[in-house]
C-alpha cells in the first residue's frame, strides 16, 4: 500500500462521494454489536446496519465494529442511522488517511494510524481505525484483516477493571489505547533490524546491506509520516474541547498521549542511526578499497627490486673475452646467492613495512 500519494476518485468529484474499492483489495467485512451497562452485557454479529437503530433508544453503551473493508451502501445506511457526517464516511472508505480529529458538535470523528508487523515480519503495513464518538455510543472501523480488539471485547465480558463502569469515552480511550500501544512492538522489531543491519555493515558490507537499509529507512519515513499527527489528535483531545470527554477519564488520555511522545522519540532516533549507517556503509566500503589498494601496493613494492634483480641478471651478457660481461654468470654459487639476497631483501621490507605499521 502507498502513503505518500494516493487518488481515491477523479479530480472534480463531488465532496463527500463513496467509492467502490476494488474487489480485488478488499477485505471481507464483518459488523459486530456491543452493548452493555455496569450490569449487562450482550454481543452479537449483525447481517444489516439498520439493526443498530434499536440500540440508541436504550440506556447502554453501545459499540459497533466493522472490520474489513466497509461498502458505500453499508457506510450510507449507519450514516443515516447515526448522523454521520459524508465527508467523513469518504474518509473512512479511503483508508490511508492522516490521523485527524473532527468535531461534529454531538459527535467526535477521529482518525489513527494502526502499525502491523506483516506476519512473515518481513515489513510494516499500517491500517487505518476510523472513530465515531457519541454520547452513548462509538463506531469503530477497522480497515486490516484482523480485529485488534479481542482483548478489550473480552474486558468487557468479562467485566474486568473499569471499563464498563466508565462510559463510552472510556471505551474510545481503551481501543485508542491498543493502536497507539502496537506501535512498540513495531519498533522494537525495527531495533532489531537496526541493530542486525549496523553488525553487518561493520562486518562485510554488501548490495544486500544496503538494500535492507534503504527499506528501512522507507518503513521509518512512512511511520512518521502516519503516526506522528496521532500525537496532535490525542493532544487537541486531552485539551478537553470537547464535552464528550469526561474529566475523570481525561488522566488516560495524557497516558497515551505520553506513549505517542515515546513512540515519536524511537522513530526520530532509529531515523538518525538509519542516516549515521549510510555514512557507515560508504565508509566501510572505501576502507575495504583502501585496504585492497595498501595490500596490492605493498605487493608491487615488494616485488619491484625482486623484478629489477631478475630483469638484470636476464640479460645474460657471460662472454668470458667481454671485460664488461657478468662475473657473476660463471659463479659457482651465483643461483643460490641471487635468491639469498632477494629473499634477505624481501624479510627487510616486511620488518620495515611493519615498524611503521603499514602492515
Amino acid at each position: 500500500m502507498t502513503y505518500f500519494t494516493k487518488r481515491y476518485h477523479p479530480p472534480g468529484t463531488s465532496p463527500g462521494t463513496l467509492i467502490q474499492r476494488d474487489k480485488e483489495r478488499r477485505t471481507p467485512l464483518t459488523i459486530l454489536l456491543t452493548d452493555y451497562t455496569d450490569s449487562e452485557y450482550s454481543e452479537q454479529v449483525l447481517t444489516r446496519p439498520e439493526e443498530c437503530a434499536a440500540c440508541l433508544e436504550r440506556e447502554t453503551v453501545t459499540w459497533i465494529h466493522v472490520q474489513g473493508d466497509a461498502e458505500p451502501d453499508t457506510m450510507r445506511a449507519l450514516g443515516q442511522v447515526f448522523g454521520l457526517h459524508q465527508l467523513a464516511l469518504e474518509d473512512v472508505i479511503n483508508a490511508g488517511q492522516r490521523p485527524k480529529l473532527e468535531d461534529y458538535k454531538e459527535q467526535l470523528f477521529v482518525v489513527m494510524a494502526h502499525p502491523v508487523i506483516e506476519a512473515d515480519k518481513s515489513k510494516v503495513t499500517i491500517d487505518q481505525l476510523s472513530l465515531f464518538i457519541g454520547h452513548n455510543y462509538v463506531i469503530s472501523f477497522h480497515s486490516g484483516e484482523k480485529d485488534p480488539f479481542d482483548l478489550v471485547r473480552q474486558r468487557l465480558s468479562d467485566h474486568i477493571g473499569r471499563i464498563r463502569s466508565r462510559g463510552a469515552d472510556y471505551l474510545v480511550y481503551a481501543l485508542i489505547d491498543v493502536v497507539v500501544d502496537e506501535g512498540f512492538p513495531v519498533l522494537e522489531w525495527l531495533g532489531d533490524e537496526v541493530e542486525e543491519i549496523e553488525d553487518e555493515l561493520l562486518d562485510s558490507p554488501t548490495k544486500n546491506s544496503l538494500r535492507r537499509l534503504h527499506h528501512l529507512k522507507r518503513t521509518l519515513a512512512i511511520l512518521r509520516r502516519m503516526l506522528w499527527p496521532e500525537r496532535d489528535v490525542l493532544n487537541s483531545l486531552v485539551r478537553g474541547d470537547s464535552g464528550l470527554i469526561s474529566d475523570e477519564n481525561m488522566v488516560y488520555y495524557r497516558d497515551c498521549y505520553d506513549h505517542t511522545i515515546q513512540i515519536m522519540d524511537l522513530i526520530e532516533t532509529y531515523r538518525d542511526m538509519a542516516t549515521g549507517m549510510l555514512d557507515l556503509y560508504l565508509s566501510s566500503i572505501s576502507y575495504r578499497l583502501n585496504e585492497i589498494m595498501r595490500m596490492l601496493t605493498m605487493l608491487a613494492t615488494i616485488f619491484i627490486p625482486l623484478t629489477f634483480i631478475v630483469g638484470v641478471y636476464g640479460m645474460n651478457f657471460g662472454n668470458e673475452h667481454n671485460p664488461w660481461a657478468m662475473p657473476e654468470l660463471r659463479w659457482y654459487y651465483g643461483y643460490p646467492l641471487v635468491w639469498l639476497v632477494m629473499i634477505v631483501m624481501v624479510a627487510g621490507m616486511l620488518i620495515y613495512f611493519r615498524r611503521k605499521k603499514w602492515l
